[in-house]
């Protein structure tokens, strides 16, 4: 995934654009940077790898010396950046946020057109970076450029330029991510999370439009390509990786988690089910167990709680193996909280399950007497085609599809076999999910329903991207 900041400004603009940046560190793990341009000394930047470290310990050294009343910058799962690109356009600096699914199509078409090379990445393909400033360069303007982009690329991919004159800001195609401007006496900023922006004075102005592109200055901002009609946004950000504070499309994310636990709590009332207290895996699911706490009156403890002083995120380390350690670690029990309980745990989803069943097997070794698991979305069935934050590299990796092969024999890619799984009434979805209780050791175990999810997250489900649960919800 990925996070970025930009802000244009009457005065220096490097301290809020470090903090405003900073703040988004919980989308990316790998990459950092920051590219700020000054009338006096040009464009300036600056690079580091954060997989060892946070964003401001790395970048405090370089607000010293960095100037200027523009800036932008990112975090990053993958490549470098900000770019510094040097055009018949003129100079400018560009940060992504996305995933391109078509590079060798749109390389071939740059090739055609008279592009000559792409330097190459560590890994030995093509920065997706570099690639949709080559798409810009192919046009006369910014603002053609950047609507020539996205309609090439397929997948999802927002896009800040810093140009010496202002910033242009493009939310992507289909407006999976979300693109705010916020607004104080002496600039404005632009941002994927809109929380980042308060503490540094700003007060929210709009979010753009699915393929929005918009040019800003320190004055104000103007719509240079309108909006499109259609959009797709990732219901996943109010679930899982959208931070609390923040809203999308004008809906609050810890908000949103609250209706999605007392969704789960209503259907748990149903069924007859009452533990002694639940419980949300730190730090995602906590307001979903707040939210089924708030419904079923059931209290809200803390069995375990998470150490973090001086541990990483669990998803820094680049092996699998290694963040399940890391999440295993960070998590310390509170043994009397668990001794004789019945428990009944909320995590945000289940990926491969392997965290899942470390976290079951860890409280029952503490004296759990019964551990229920509710995920706060539906099974998982697909890869995302569309954003860079899952770290499956096969939809096999998934427990969903492990689980379906093993039922199906042979028939677990059938998308017409897939559609029975996900319905969450018919008896296929009935096995898997006690297929996935038994391999995980769970006392019972009921995902948080599509149905029920959608009318949590109160948005026209047309605008809404639910690809990853039911292969439906998305274009491109």
């Amino acid at each position: 995934m990925g996070g970025f900041f930009g802000v244009a400004s009457s005065e220096d603009c490097v301290f809020d654009l470090f903090y405003g940046t900073d703040y988004h560190s919980h989308l990316g793990t790998r990459r950092a940077g920051m590219a700020v341009y000054s009338k006096t000394k040009g464009f300036d930047r600056a690079i580091h790898n954060i997989e060892n470290s946070y964003f401001r310990p790395k970048f405090e050294p370089d607000i010293a010396s960095m100037e200027g009343h523009l800036g932008i910058g990112c975090i990053s799962d993958y490549e470098s950046q900000p770019l510094i690109i040097r055009s018949h356009l003129g100079t400018y600096a560009i940060t992504t946020v996305g995933k391109i699914n078509n590079i060798d199509e749109i390389t071939e078409f740059l090739f055609k057109y008279g592009h000559q090379h792409f330097l190459e990445m560590s890994g030995g393909g093509i920065n997706p970076t570099e690639l949709v400033a080559s798409i810009i360069n192919q046009r006369q303007s910014y603002a053609e450029g950047l609507r020539l982009a996205q309609n090439l690329i397929k997948g999802s991919m927002t896009i800040l330029i810093m140009t010496e004159k202002g910033i242009y800001a493009s939310r992507d195609r289909y407006g999976r991510t979300p693109v705010a401007i916020g607004r104080k006496e002496n600039g404005y900023c632009v941002c994927f999370e809109s929380f980042s922006y308060l503490n540094l004075g700003y007060e929210d102005v709009r979010e753009l439009g699915p393929g929005e592109v918009i040019f800003m200055t320190e004055d104000g901002f103007e719509t240079v390509c309108e909006p499109f009609n259609e959009m797709h946004i990732c219901t996943f950000l109010w679930i899982y990786y959208g931070f609390p504070a923040s809203s999308y499309e004008g809906l609050n994310v810890e908000a949103s988690r609250y209706a999605c636990g007392q969704a789960l709590a209503r259907r748990d009332l149903t069924r007859g089910i009452r533990p002694d207290c639940v419980a949300g895996v730190p730090d995602s699911g906590i307001a979903h167990a707040v939210g089924y706490s708030n419904e079923s009156g059931i209290p809200y403890e803390r069995p375990f709680v998470k150490y973090t002083p001086t541990w990483p995120r669990s998803f820094m380390p680049t092996h699998q193996d290694k963040r399940e350690l890391i999440a295993k670690m960070k998590l310390i029990p509170n043994r009397d909280l668990i001794s004789g309980k019945s428990l009944l745990l909320i995590d945000d989803s289940i990926v491969r399950g392997t965290q899942l069943r470390e976290t079951t097997e860890y409280l029952f070794q503490n004296g759990a007497k019964e551990v229920h698991i509710r995920p706060a979305c539906p099974p998982l069935l697909y890869g995302c085609p569309y954003l860079n934050f899952s770290r499956s590299n096969s939809e096999m990796e998934l427990i969903t599809r492990r689980v379906i092969g093993k039922l199906e024999q042979g028939a677990e890619n059938n998308p017409e076999v897939l559609d029975r799984y996900v319905n969450p009434d018919s008896p296929e979805y009935a096995a898997m999910l006690e297929e996935i209780r038994k391999e995980l050791n769970f006392t019972s175990l009921h995902y948080h329903r599509l149905d029920d999810m959608l009318e949590a997250i109160s948005i026209d489900s047309c605008s809404l991207c639910t690809y990853c649960w039911s292969g439906k919800g998305g274009l491109n």
